[in-house]
């Protein structure tokens, strides 16, 4: 008897080249450009229409083969490749996606629609994915100082980075596309049996050693490993440039830590995380009484979302 369960959220990324490629036109029998708002159209059209769908286009891809958890996670820094994960109803599990786009008229973010979207007086907030797009505009570093610092609390985990674009976001109506204005865009997992840690490799994470440290230290938090899912974040000047031509280094030195658990993500223009130290009980430990910087360059954001246990 075949089972089919039907996804309630789904985050799919997809480099920029996979997503505005080339199609051959029928009528005149020749290859045109893609547009990326016909890609995501196709997709969405795939997925149940209360389907809520977060698309994004970045530089380079991280992800782990369809198959089986414990295939090889690879760093795809050139040539084409995407995923998509498909989040079916969890019992105890809330996902939800949100965007928030800079107001030209004015400079002052209203903190208000932190509570629309979740993430404010909400107790069972426990991690948040945030992927800042057009950081390249005039204003836009402000604006996601605006965004992070009121979420940079000890009780949340924060991760992300900076992308290309978003071509995805159902939740809204169509007329809330970005164009050329810049934002963030993200999901919260909400539910008090959701666990996460993270880590921040540095600029001095250079080689295996220091990776394989970096992992340990991830490893030390005692997350569960069975129903989780492991997000690499990491900047385009990482990768095989930053460890001297030897190809996926850091995704190797996870599977070495975490064998059965599966690794996605994508190399961004910026990352969005830090260090957390995790304690017996899951609580995030005050580590000092200064917030944690949440914004870097040349770095690498691990981070593990443990969904609770399954039936």
């Amino acid at each position: 008897q075949k089972v089919h369960v039907l996804p309630q959220t789904v985050l799919y990324i997809a480099d920029a080249e996979t997503f505005s490629g080339h199609e051959e036109c029928h009528e005149q029998k020749k290859a045109r450009k893609r547009n990326s708002k016909e890609t995501a159209v196709a997709l969405e059209k795939l997925l149940p229409k209360r389907c809520q769908v977060l698309g994004l286009v970045t530089p380079g891809i991280v992800v782990t083969p369809m198959g089986s958890s414990s295939n090889q996670p690879q760093e795809i820094e050139e040539g084409e490749a995407g995923f998509a994960l498909l989040f079916p109803k969890i019992d105890g599990v809330k996902i939800h996606t949100f965007h928030f786009s800079k107001d030209l008229k004015n400079r002052v973010f209203d903190e208000s629609k932190f509570a629309e979207a979740g993430l404010k007086n909400n107790p069972d907030l426990r991690v948040v994915l945030l992927f800042g797009y057009n950081s390249w505009k005039s204003g836009a570093t402000r604006f996601l100082h605006q965004i992070v610092n009121p979420l940079n609390e000890k009780s949340i985990i924060l991760a992300g980075g900076q992308v290309e674009s978003f071509t995805s976001l159902t939740s809204e109506n169509s007329s809330a596309q970005p164009g050329d204005a810049c934002g963030v865009v993200g999901l919260a997992f909400s539910g008090p049996q959701i666990q996460s840690a993270t880590v921040l490799l540095d600029q001095d994470v250079a080689d295996e050693r220091t990776a394989e440290a970096a992992m340990q230290r991830l490893k030390a938090a005692n997350i569960p490993e069975h129903n989780t899912i492991g997000f690499m974040f990491a900047c385009v000047g990482r990768g095989y440039r930053h460890y001297k031509t030897k190809r996926n280094m850091e995704a190797d030195a996870f599977r070495k830590f975490f064998p059965n658990i599966p690794l996605f993500g994508f190399f961004g223009h910026g990352e969005i995380g830090c260090d957390r130290i995790v304690t017996g009980n899951f609580i995030l430990r005050e580590c000092n009484d200064i917030k944690d910087d949440l914004l870097h360059g040349y770095t690498t954001v691990m981070t593990l979302i443990h969904l609770g246990s399954t039936k």
